[in-house]
């Protein structure tokens, strides 16, 4: 890429900026099954990623739109459709999304997810914030040139969820007596569900929940400054945990399900900020 050319993130965050205005605070992303945040917005703008110069989506569950406007207090930007290693498409295509939010000048990253228990005590539907992550993707958005404009070479991924914004969610979900645990997320590239032996070995590496998305969102996110969160929603056992085969109708019906706790909790946690 020559010294004059702009990176697609760029372009896109210019093609935002020229549609929707100065930019909010918070980007939330929604996973599988996780559209009915939208219901809650006020003052909706929206526009198709294509228009914005950011890639199309192509799994059931995941539309490809960005939806501005207020949720309750706080003006927030919804991404709606996220992009997966697994579709083949490169993985600069998959955080191009999260990279043009930090450009607009967007502060916090908010990520909801479906995920596999690897966990007996993990039941379908219940929530988990994630405090942590082992990346088995084999994958890694900052391979290759460093772009200096987002952030440096090697970013620091202590904290890579943001301590304060975690302890917030969760009191706020204490208060409105939604129950939420916290716990690990191994990244796996997919599509295929884990085979028992792969949940097992997941299980005693120190994981919690299991999935295709999030990690190279994160690693964007905390590369180009960004605070992030992350509550999943447990859609499946692990493979092996239980006598039923998880399978993709059966994620996205569960993820609805327990949206109708999530949406309420994450309604008035970003009303606070």
């Amino acid at each position: 890429m020559s010294a004059n050319e702009q990176h697609p993130y760029s372009l896109a965050a210019d093609a935002v900026r020229k549609r929707f205005g100065e930019p909010p605070r918070v980007a939330i992303i929604l996973g599988s099954g996780a559209g009915g945040l939208r219901d809650s917005l006020e003052d909706v703008q929206s526009a198709g990623y294509g228009e914005l110069g950011l890639p199309t989506t192509s799994v059931v569950g995941h539309e490809g739109q960005l939806i501005v406007g207020r949720l309750g207090s706080t003006r927030v930007a919804m991404l709606a459709g996220r992009l997966h290693s697994y579709e083949g498409r490169p993985l600069e295509e998959a955080v191009r999304a999260v990279r043009t939010m930090a450009a607009w000048g967007v502060n916090i990253l908010l990520m909801t997810s479906a995920v596999g228990s690897l966990k007996v005590e993990l039941q379908p539907g219940d929530l988990v914030r994630v405090t942590d992550h082992i990346n088995l993707m084999g994958i890694n958005p900052l391979v290759g040139p460093n772009i200096d404009g987002l952030g440096p070479r090697f970013p620091d991924m202590a904290a890579a969820y943001d301590v304060d914004l975690g302890a917030e969610a969760e009191a706020v979900a204490s208060e409105m007596g939604i129950a939420m645990t916290s716990g690990v997320y191994a990244a796996v590239r997919g599509p295929s569900f884990e085979t028992p032996a792969e949940v097992r070995m997941l299980g005693m590496m120190g994981a919690s929940v299991v999935g295709m998305s999030v990690v190279p969102e994160t690693i964007a996110a905390v590369h180009a400054g960004m605070r992030v969160l992350t509550i999943a929603i447990v859609s499946n056992e692990g493979t092996g945990l239980s006598d039923t085969p998880p399978n993709h109708a059966d994620v996205t019906a569960t993820v609805g399900r327990a949206a109708t706790r999530l949406c309420p909790l994450i309604e008035t946690l970003v009303s606070r900020w």
